[in-house]
């Protein structure tokens, strides 16, 4: 069945932000490369989550299967520039459990979640993900030592880029690119 030209031009319009989106969390996941948190005492291979700040904003005006290409295309990128095949099974990990726990809560009710609450829960479920894809690696649960720094960090670092999410909704529904996306996911 052919699309109508209005649906052709939606379809357009969801690539169109998905490709941006994408080049955007690629580009912060580099500058966030650069920052050396090990020399402040967090583990090494600790990040602040900047490419987050995409994924949530997306999860606010596109539908899932939209934000799932998002994530996949943003870590398949990131590792390719930045990365080895470890860092990829990681960063995917804890990309997909970020975004399933964050499309979920964004689902059951935007109204019931603050922007930075669910940030939070998808900055700790990355840290979940990101831990099990490493004890999978190395045969063995004893990374999961690292659980409570890794979980004050994904406390820290989700209030950080709940604020920030927070300010790009804002600002991006003022867009008229985004204007027929205004009511969320489902469209």
């Amino acid at each position: 069945m052919a699309m109508s030209s209005s649906e052709s031009a939606t379809a357009l319009k969801r690539t169109v932000i998905i490709a941006i989106f994408a080049a955007v969390a690629v580009v912060l996941s580099i500058v966030e490369a650069q920052i050396p948190l090990a020399g402040i005492g967090l583990m090494p291979g600790a990040k602040l989550g900047f490419a987050n700040i995409m994924i949530l904003t997306c999860i606010y005006f596109l539908r899932g299967r939209d934000v799932f290409v998002l994530v996949i295309l943003k870590t398949l990128l990131t590792a390719f520039l930045l990365g080895t095949l470890s860092s990829l099974l990681f960063s995917l990990f804890g990309s997909l459990f970020s975004f399933i726990a964050m499309f979920a809560l964004v689902k059951l009710g935007r109204k019931k979640f603050s922007v930075i609450g669910i940030s939070i829960v998808g900055g700790l479920a990355h840290n979940t993900g990101q831990l099990l894809a490493a004890s999978f690696v190395f045969n063995s649960t004893s990374i999961f030592y690292y659980l409570p720094v890794l979980l004050i960090t994904g406390i820290v670092t989700g209030i950080a880029v709940g604020f920030a999410v927070r300010y790009v909704v804002d600002s991006l529904s003022r867009i008229s690119l985004f204007e027929e996306f205004l009511n969320g996911p489902g469209h």
